[in-house]
């Protein structure tokens, strides 16, 4: 079986959010596309504290961009955002939730980052959707969201790590491209794991 999983289209990563991705919002028509054909669909979900480790607001002294040594982890700056209960933390308005079966909270600990949709960055504790999904019988995955050089990637990496099929939805994803290159390098990284690359019109053709 194979499900869905929406990362992180949240109004933060969307033009106008604390931390925008450009045409973020791209990507909610695909993805709504993409959900009306499975029968799983499984989203994350940035979902900060505050006083989040990774906020450059809370290292005074250092700004956006910079990487810093948080708890023994590589850890890069970045505006606050998607702070729990927060609109910046909601899905983007346009996004069809009522497909979505499961939502999984990920960056809920203050002293570490969550990029992937499975595992905190330190590796140390899960967010459940692993188990979630093998608890379904689901083998493989098709991923689309944002941000392809960070969440998407790291979900991406998790899951084949894990042993899932991963399928990524390349017209579905928008990267934040610190270096202009970066998503293109994450994309050639998955593909290289062993991750499929298709546009929704394929995988939807496919169905």
């Amino acid at each position: 079986m194979q499900a869905l999983l929406v990362v992180d289209i949240q109004n933060d990563f969307c033009p106008g959010g604390a931390l925008a991705v450009a045409e973020g919002d791209r990507v909610v028509a695909p993805a709504n596309r993409l959900m009306a054909a499975f029968q799983l669909v499984v989203a994350t979900q940035d979902w900060h504290p505050a006083n989040h480790g990774s906020f450059a607001a809370n290292h005074p002294g250092h700004q956006p961009g910079e990487v810093i040594d948080l708890h023994g982890i590589p850890q890069i700056l970045w505006p606050p955002h998607c702070v729990q209960d927060t609109p910046g933390a909601a899905f983007h308005p346009a996004l069809d939730r009522a497909r979505i079966s499961a939502v999984f909270p990920k960056g809920t600990d203050p002293r570490v980052d969550s990029y992937s949709g499975f595992f905190d960055n330190d590796h140390r504790h899960a967010t459940g959707l692993a188990d979630y999904l093998k608890e379904r019988g689901v083998t493989e995955v098709a991923i689309c969201g944002l941000a392809t050089d960070y969440c998407v990637k790291f979900t991406a990496c998790d899951a084949l790590a894990l042993g899932f099929g991963v399928t990524v939805v390349t017209d579905a994803c928008r990267g934040v491209n610190l270096q202009p290159d970066d998503s293109a390098k994450a994309l050639a990284e998955l593909a290289a794991k062993g991750a499929r690359l298709v546009t929704s019109a394929e995988l939807l053709a496919g169905q």
